[in-house]
């Protein structure tokens, strides 16, 4: 089983507007809401992939329940805490330039977090956890650590999407995947990442950290795959950006839905690949069969 965890989701409201003016009456030309956060996002990309999975995490109030009557209309499961404040709502505005507001979150007390424990212990050996996105203000930064090194007791493999100290906090208890890309692996070492042989050397010392597999995502220059065994690089096919939001979360998908099924690093990297690329060319999150178009014109070498 695959579970994707979100501690602090939200509501996106998409808006475009067409020639926005600050401190004016604007108008949209249309308008969407979906489910936002990472975890989420994993969970929903893999349902387009074939993949069923459990999102868990918070959520609270109306906004809460918009997002789980979202998941469940598309059959996909969940298994959230109700906390006692509203799920935020983070504002997208889509016109000449792109501006986001994001909302605060909830408080999440010491007895939420610890039911959320309680949820990971009963994880069985095998099983998968993503941990994708900020920790809210109110938990310590090291919460991300706590469940990795909980998944290590028993054997659930942690994929860990996160920045900063809340995921080097993660790395002695040996997470199964990690995914910077390569502004934030130059910020886990207090440098700047500019190549494919700085992202290879950096990435490396996360496997000395404890780490078992690293992709860094490299923009135009592609991406690259790090382990014990491989050091890989994959080009990015060709397409138009459309969309920032969920392309690395696609990655985290993609690679996980191959391999649960194959078991094979190489299709897997690639399979992610094609993932956040087919993503990044949407409106929205991929369809598989963009997916399936795009994993043809990825080539993957070993350097």
């Amino acid at each position: 089983m695959i579970y994707t965890c979100t501690l602090n989701p939200s509501i996106d409201y998409v808006a475009r507007v067409k020639d926005f003016k600050e401190g004016d009456l604007n108008r949209t030309e249309s308008a969407q809401m979906y489910p936002g956060g990472k975890g989420i996002n994993v969970s929903r990309v893999l349902k387009r992939l074939g993949i069923e999975s459990t999102a868990i995490g918070y959520t609270g109030g109306f906004t809460g329940e918009f997002i789980k009557d979202f998941l469940t209309n598309e059959t996909i499961t969940h298994d959230f805490i109700t906390v006692s404040d509203l799920t935020r709502i983070n504002v997208k505005l889509k016109s000449e330039k792109e501006t986001e507001i994001n909302g605060l979150g909830p408080s999440i007390s010491s007895s939420n977090q610890e039911e959320l424990l309680e949820k990971i212990n009963s994880m069985n050996e095998g099983d998968f956890l993503v941990l994708a996105g900020s920790i809210p203000q109110s938990i310590t930064e090291d919460f991300y650590g706590e469940i990795a090194k909980k998944c290590l007791l028993k054997g659930v493999k942690a994929v860990i999407d996160t920045a900063g100290t809340a995921l080097i906090k993660t790395f002695h208890h040996s997470p199964f995947l990690i995914k910077p890309n390569h502004h934030e692996l130059g910020d886990l070492f207090q440098t700047k990442v500019g190549s494919v042989e700085d992202a290879v050397f950096y990435g490396k010392k996360l496997l000395n950290e404890g780490v078992e597999n690293v992709i860094v995502s490299m923009a135009g220059e592609g991406a690259i795959f790090l382990n014990k065994q491989h050091t890989l690089l994959a080009n990015v096919p060709a397409g138009t950006v459309k969309n920032s939001v969920g392309a690395g979360d696609s990655v985290v998908a993609g690679f996980l839905s191959q391999i649960i099924q194959q078991n094979d690093i190489q299709s897997a990297f690639k399979y992610g690949v094609a993932s956040g690329s087919a993503t990044a060319f949407s409106e929205d999150l991929c369809t598989k069969d963009l997916v399936e178009k795009l994993v043809k014109e990825i080539s993957i070498k070993e350097i």
